[in-house]
């Protein structure tokens, strides 16, 4: 009744900044990111002896108190904010009532910064729950209930280059290219290693509120995966650029025009957009996309990656930079992997 599962965050070209149904948590619009290779997050999942050779989970206890039996451990601390939406996760998968499950998550890189940790979270724990509760589940089903506890968690069940496509009745997630077929690079700087101080959540639901430019923002958005899509298929390196930071820009501009504004960045941010710009000038092939959050994620080709990285780590206000090839899907360890990510 134990388990271990790793997971990589994945960061999305085409953006998906809304719900269509936030009781399913479906995102509004379809999206198309990277999964990376070099930052991780690891859940390791524990059942009580007792349940041991149950056929059904859901008989071994009562369902009252169920939250607070369940205990969660975050890099080393007990994390009592997000045990609810992990609490709940495990009540979809498995059942209400359950066993109590005592889950220890331990990440290489900053949490809540901007960085999708929460991609990774919750894409490692519905697979190391799966097999810890031994039940035989698919890859659409885990992505499904990924998705429901953070909709950027369904892509991180699938490795490279991912497209999420909404349906009515749900999501459809799935590899369009494997790290192997385009290995891009990412490099990552890092500005602020804080907590952001408006959660994706919150700033979706105020921005589908109060911005003038969000019904605009969802009405446009098959367009740019179109084209992403076809950048894709056809290893198109620019026209795969353009429409990415077209379609940032356009997310971020929905927050600023908020009420209050939602500005998650902070001037090494602009500093580091400009580092790439000058990049961009001398023909080198990288372009940017920044999540919600402070943190500029430069894609490019392997060639480029050295000269970006020195580039970023030169820029006034970059704390450290991180390089990251692209990874596999969430997946099941015998052991927890190493401590440790690139950095320069």
């Amino acid at each position: 009744m134990w388990a271990h599962a790793v997971a990589q965050p994945n960061i999305a070209l085409i953006k998906y900044w809304g719900k269509r149904d936030t009781e399913r948590n479906l995102p509004a619009a379809g999206s198309l990111s990277v999964t990376l290779e070099t930052l991780w997050t690891g859940m390791s999942i524990e059942f009580p002896a007792s349940a041991a050779g149950s056929t059904d989970i859901s008989t071994e206890r009562s369902a009252e108190g169920l939250a607070n039996t369940d205990r969660l451990v975050v890099n080393g601390r007990r994390d009592s904010a997000m045990l609810a939406r992990v609490s709940t996760c495990l009540d979809r998968m498995l059942g209400n009532p359950r066993p109590p499950a005592a889950v220890h998550s331990e990440s290489n890189f900053p949490i809540a910064a901007g960085l999708a940790s929460s991609s990774s979270a919750f894409a490692a724990l519905v697979v190391a729950a799966g097999r810890a509760a031994d039940l035989s589940i698919d890859a659409p089903a885990l992505a499904g209930f990924a998705g429901a506890a953070s909709g950027s968690a369904a892509r991180s069940i699938h490795e490279g280059i991912v497209e999420l496509r909404v349906r009515d009745e749900g999501i459809d997630v799935r590899s369009i290219a494997a790290a192997s077929e385009w290995p891009l690079q990412v490099v990552i700087a890092i500005t602020d290693e804080g907590a952001k101080a408006t959660a994706s959540g919150e700033a979706m639901i105020r921005s589908a509120a109060t911005s003038p430019f969000y019904q605009s923002w969802i009405e446009r958005q098959e367009a740019d995966l179109e084209a992403a899509r076809d950048a894709v298929r056809d290893r198109d390196f620019e026209k795969l650029g353009a429409v990415s930071e077209y379609n940032c820009l356009k997310m971020h501009s929905v927050m600023w025009t908020s009420k209050p504004p939602i500005v998650y960045w902070n001037e090494a941010t602009v500093n580091a957009l400009e580092a790439i710009r000058e990049l961009q000038r001398t023909k080198l092939p990288v372009f940017f996309t920044i999540d919600a959050g402070p943190q500029v994620k430069a894609v490019c080709l392997p060639e480029a990656s050295a000269a970006v990285s020195a580039a970023l780590s030169d820029t006034a206000g970059v704390r450290k930079v991180i390089v990251s090839g692209l990874g596999r899907g969430a997946r099941l360890l015998d052991e927890p992997p190493a401590n440790s990510a690139d950095g320069a």
